[in-house]
């Protein structure tokens, strides 16, 4: 990653990935809440009705976390160009 035209393409590249990832996650979990947060509930010793909770703070955590890392920076280097 020698050049700002590198590190740009990466990072719009990881852009696309956290996004996809992101919603592949969201609606992983709408289909499937049910059956996931019976199985979470009996790996971690937690209510059930936590985990609704639990789930909807780890996507907006992720999703944060995206912007700040990989959109962001790849907005600020397509400025400076």
């Amino acid at each position: 990653m020698n050049t700002i035209e590198a590190m740009r393409e990466f990072l719009g590249w990881c852009s696309v990935i956290n996004v996809g990832l992101l919603m592949f996650s969201a609606i992983f979990v709408a289909l499937l809440g049910g059956p996931i947060s019976r199985i979470h509930a009996k790996m971690f010793n937690l209510d059930e009705s936590d985990l609704s909770s639990t789930y909807f703070q780890y996507l907006a955590q992720y999703k944060i976390a995206i912007i700040v890392f990989s959109i962001v920076p790849y907005f600020a280097l397509t400025i400076m160009n």
